[in-house]
């Protein structure tokens, strides 16, 4: 709830752009922008590292509803979750800042799309996130690649998922949830 406003105006603007023509095909980069407001500082007085993910979310809204992946989803009562994420800073964004969100799809592995999203300031690269996520149904279960696939399509001209965020993934993966997690530190 601490961006639902941006949440949907992003929204509304990217059902603006659907309407005007203005869509993406999987494997291009959608771009929104934004400004650093005084809610999205911490105490140093600039963007706290947990604002950006959640800004992030947005970039992936608007990626989801301009690609036509939001419709599909509604229609058939799927929905995605993160699974992971990893998120790099490189500079901090200050109070006022315009910025942009830079999103694309950057593959997917045998049970996970990845997506990156950068936080962009004229054409430099502030803060980088790659994002691993799992496509789920309303009614339980999960949605299996063949099934995704056949309904929006295999995506063309998308990148080759570098070795390392596979490495990522899998070494930052938890036990499946049918599986003890206990909590035993080493």
């Amino acid at each position: 709830m601490n961006v639902i406003w941006r949440t949907l105006l992003v929204i509304l603007r990217a059902r603006l752009r659907v309407r005007r023509g203005r869509t993406l095909e999987a494997s291009e980069i959608g771009r929104i922008r934004l400004t650093t407001l005084p809610t999205d500082l911490d105490i140093l007085r600039h963007m706290n590292n947990g604002r950006y993910l959640s800004l992030f979310d947005l970039g992936r809204w608007d990626l989801l509803i301009r690609t036509g992946l939001f419709d599909i989803m509604k229609e058939r009562g799927w929905y995605a979750v993160v699974s992971s994420e990893t998120i790099t800073f490189r500079k901090s964004l200050q109070l006022w800042q315009r910025f942009d969100i830079e999103s694309r799809m950057v593959g997917h592995d045998e049970r996970a799309v990845f997506m990156e999203h950068r936080a962009v300031v004229d054409g430099e690269v502030y803060a980088r996130v790659i994002v691993r996520a799992r496509m789920m149904r309303f009614s339980g279960g999960t949605v299996g690649h063949d099934e995704l696939f056949a309904a929006v399509g295999v995506p063309t001209g998308m990148p080759d998922v570098d070795d390392w965020i596979h490495e990522w993934a899998s070494a930052s993966a938890l036990p499946s949830t049918r599986t003890a997690a206990p909590s035993v530190w080493e």
